[in-house]
């Protein structure tokens, strides 16, 4: 497996991977979940260069997570709004949070807590399975070839 032809694979994480998988990425994503939407926002809470940040902008862009919306016309300047594939990676960002949380926070707790609009508590995110609703953890999956399996992909039994 190449690096640079991850969105190639018929692997569903490395394709991934081929978009989200640098922590700049990761950073900018978390941002854009908590409402940061301009460049200068981006760079000045990230300390990144600005190259290095328009290239992360311009590859979430391309990949469909992002798009580009003028907010100023004279001078042209644009924020940067999830799509609905961005939406998406909600439960990617809060999977990390919520293991950052129980694994990193240290002694002065979490940084951040989120609290449901619906019901107004505060809550951990939680995996449930899409039928039956019940909670799942990685013991309780069973992984078995799709449509679009390669060959290899899956160990041996």
């Amino acid at each position: 497996m190449k690096w640079d032809t991850l969105e190639d694979e018929a692997c569903s994480v490395a394709r991934t991977v081929s978009v989200i998988g640098d922590r700049w990425t990761l950073l900018i994503l978390r941002d854009c979940f908590l409402r940061v939407r301009r460049f200068e926002a981006f760079q000045a809470r990230l300390g990144i260069t600005r190259h290095l940040l328009a290239a992360r902008l311009k590859k979430l862009v391309e990949a469909g997570v992002l798009k580009k919306v003028p907010y100023q016309a004279r001078p042209l300047r644009h924020e940067y709004v999830l799509t609905p594939r961005g939406l998406d990676l909600h439960p990617v960002i809060m999977g990390i949070v919520h293991w950052g949380d129980v694994h990193m926070a240290g002694e002065a707790g979490r940084p951040l807590l989120h609290r449901h609009r619906t019901c107004g508590c505060l809550f951990d995110p939680v995996m449930v399975c899409s039928e039956c609703a019940e909670p799942l953890s990685a013991r309780d999956v069973i992984v078995e070839p799709g449509p679009g399996a390669a060959r290899g992909l899956l160990p041996a039994s």
